[in-house]
């Protein structure tokens, strides 16, 4: 078993120069983190000692070197995902970074809508896909980061239904009024891309909170304690804090270079205060806002003047791209400004420099800044922060750290400030520089307490063992799936049995469920289909469903079939009249009507069933998420109106039905006698009332739920097309 981590880039940049490829090692909180964990897991709890890593190698390469590239890479452990120049243009600097990236950041106004773009992020996810493959045993974990693969889970699932895949996006997911801006078929193939996998992970609970939200909202799917219930399997997605490499930052604080490097940048400042601001030129980063908030500072606090400068450092990122280009001038326009206007012969308050750092650079840049300022406008994590307090060897310095980043939700006990308030920026690098020694030491030995606990390994072991679960948990359900060698015994003892009972439940079971009740009318192939199984030898045939007796009659009167309607109230026996099967009171109905018509005002697109025993509340129609406020609300408020009634609330799939508790399925069936006049007992159903059917009969009895769910049937089909296929099959002669 191997575990097989991809990502849009490789940890290893190739270059072509003179002739021939090098490797350079790739830049990134992404890389270093998954690489600090690769490193450890011969020591981690999962100890698994392989792994390989498929991504882009950075440059587009020529077909004739290609195989040379992948022999060269594959010692490393690493597979190179090749992409033509003109489409990874496309898909990167366009669908990537020009419509996924603003949006999931929410800066919609930067938005790009571009269907060519569209269809290179396709093509590359597809690409990416026959790599995956093509290295890949049935046993393998697959752990896909970030946004530039989302389709790749379902992809990967299409083709190998029983692959381990856990997906983690590093940046924030948006809210649904932000995600839903895109065209509808582009999320909802995101959406089901993303749900290709088995676990899901997300950096803080409102990213989680709002995926739940969309995928309720667009794809109708509810998640219960953060379990999604598809028709296939269960999906799990989760919050997932990453964590650094902790020990891996502290030791190179330690090193000899960092030392050194500490006491040249020491000498160059001397005594003055140094705020440290070192990001990507990004326009999520908030870089001219922390900018601007320092040239306050300087306005609002001259005592300061001379005695503190602001180390700036802009790292490139995206060059050519327009936006980042204008930011660049304004950068440099307002740092321009600010020393023009503040600075002396003998001080800059603002040192520039725009430039790439490695670790050691910035280890010792952590070190000898007094005050971190990290104030991005939207994060999906910030990793930076954490690295700053963890270099940190003495526990002295101060972070002040924005609230829109994903870190701001563990690193409770810092300088929380607004990025768009440059007044508040301003005054908490005041209270930043006059903070007392002992005072920044008691905070920062708590965060970093908090940290230690909770580093890269820590996350990505964490993720890991919660896919393996989730994995064993689908395991479990696919023990009862209604599988080949299953279905050899049920065809075997169907056919050799004299006398046979079958129990089918309609909606959802014969039928797909439809947005109005009226609507779903069974079509030409299952009334032929149902009709050929009456005529099977020793077939008594029972139709029951929640529907009213009059929908049952008319569409089935044709097919010698019993027929059980409104969950067991009524009876109609093959050749006879429909019977009251229990005398209930309804008068109940006067009282909760009413109450059901409160809730279909404040519910747009709900309305109400009324049949002769009981109430049915459908919401299918209406807004998810309103939805769910006000179903939550109705059910409360049903449970506390009904407590001293004889009256059974159900919630079904996006509807409530209220009824006598005394009748049910499981009672209307054994009015048929069936473990007693025959030999063969067969029950399907989909929903909560089905399960009173499959409890009242014995082991010996083949119950089937369609759905994969907690059941006390034996069995499992996926949906009702499976049904319908599983009724051929005991309709052919042999």
């Amino acid at each position: 078993m191997k575990l097989i981590v991809i990502s849009n880039r490789l940890p290893v940049t190739v270059e072509y120069k003179n002739g021939k490829y090098s490797f350079e090692e790739s830049m990134g909180g992404l890389v270093s983190g998954i690489s600090a964990y690769l490193s450890s897991m011969n020591t981690s709890s999962l100890n698994k000692s392989q792994y390989y890593w498929i991504g882009w190698p950075g440059i587009a390469v020529q077909d004739k070197d290609q195989e040379y590239l992948r022999n060269k890479m594959k010692p490393l452990n690493l597979s190179p995902v090749f992409i033509e120049e003109k489409t990874m243009d496309r898909f990167y600097n366009g669908f990537c970074n020009k419509t996924l990236w603003p949006l999931f950041h929410s800066f919609h106004i930067y938005t790009t809508y571009d269907n060519d773009m569209w269809e290179n992020y396709k093509l590359v996810n597809s690409k990416f896909c026959e790599v995956v493959l093509d290295n890949i045993d049935e046993n393998d974990i697959i752990w896909i980061h970030d946004y530039h693969l989302m389709l790749l889970p379902k992809l990967l699932r299409d083709r190998k239904p029983d692959l381990k895949i856990g997906f983690f996006l590093h940046i924030p997911f948006p809210h649904f009024e932000t995600f839903r801006l895109l065209p509808s078929v582009w999320s909802k193939e995101i959406l089901n891309g993303l749900l290709g996998s088995d676990m899901i992970g997300f950096h803080t609970y409102d990213y989680t909170k709002y995926f739940f939200g969309c995928v309720s909202r667009i794809l109708g799917l509810d998640n219960n304690l953060g379990e999604i219930q598809t028709s296939e399997r269960i999906i799990k997605a989760d919050t997932f804090p990453m964590g650094i490499d902790y020990q891996g930052f502290e030791n190179l604080s330690k090193s000899t270079d960092v030392i050194n490097e500490i006491k040249t940048l020491r000498n160059k400042f001397q005594k003055q205060k140094i705020i440290l601001s070192i990001d990507r030129l990004d326009y999520t980063k908030g870089i001219l806002n922390r900018l601007q908030g320092f040239q306050l500072f300087l306005e609002q606090n001259p005592e300061w003047k001379g005695k503190v400068i602001l180390l700036a450092v802009v790292v490139p990122s995206r060059i050519g791209v327009d936006k980042y280009s204008q930011m660049k001038e304004e950068i440099d326009e307002i740092i321009g400004t600010t020393n023009g206007t503040y600075g002396t012969d003998s001080w800059m308050p603002v040192i520039y420099q725009y430039k790439y750092c490695n670790l050691k650079e910035l280890s010792a840049l952590y070190n000898i800044s007094d005050i971190a300022l990290i104030t991005p406008l939207r994060d999906g994590m910030n990793l930076i922060a954490k690295e700053y307090l963890v270099s940190k060897t003495d526990d002295t310095g101060v972070l002040i750290l924005s609230e829109m980043a994903g870190a701001a939700k563990e690193l409770i006990e810092t300088l929380m400030i607004n990025p768009n308030h440059i007044e508040d920026i301003a005054a908490s690098i005041k209270t930043a520089l006059e903070m007392q020694e002992n005072e920044q030491i008691k905070i920062n030995k708590i965060l970093k307490g908090r940290l230690k606990s909770n580093t890269v390994v820590n996350w990505a072991d964490n993720f890991i063992i919660s896919l393996m679960y989730i994995k064993s948990k689908q395991t479990f359900f696919n023990r009862k799936l209604f599988d080949v060698t299953i279905k050899n015994k049920f065809m075997k003892d169907f056919r050799k049995a004299r006398k046979k009972i079958i129990f089918l439940d309609y909606d959802g079971t014969l039928v797909p469920f439809s947005d109005e009740p009226k609507k779903a009318e069974p079509d030409p192939e299952l009334l032929n289909l149902l009709d050929k199984l009456t005529l099977v030898s020793g077939v008594y045939l029972v139709l029951i469903s929640g529907r009213e007796k009059n929908f049952m009659e008319e569409w089935f009167w044709k097919i010698r079939t019993s027929l059980i309607a409104e969950h067991g109230v009524w009876v109609r026996k093959r050749g006879k009249n429909w019977k009251l099967l229990k005398r209930v009171d309804n008068k109940w109905k006067n009282k909760l009507k009413p109450v059901l018509l409160k809730y279909t005002d404040l519910l747009p697109g709900s309305f109400i069933e009324e049949k002769s025993y009981s109430l049915t509340w459908h919401y299918r129609k209406a807004d998810a998420f309103h939805a769910n406020i006000v179903t939550n609300d109705l059910i409360d408020n049903l449970y506390n109106l009904t407590a001293n009634m004889d009256i059974q609330v159900l919630q079904g799939s996006k509807v409530i039905e209220i009824k006598s508790a005394n009748i049910n399925k499981g009672t209307a069936i054994l009015d048929f006698q069936p473990e007693k006049n025959y030999d063969f007992v067969l029950s399907i159903g989909d929903d909560r009332t089905d399960e009173d059917m499959f409890k009242v009969l014995s082991e010996k009895a083949y119950t089937i739920k369609v759905g994969i769910s907690k059941s006390f049937a034996r069995f499992n089909l996926f949906n009702y097309s499976d049904v319908r296929n599983l009724i051929k099959e005991m309709t052919d002669e042999k």
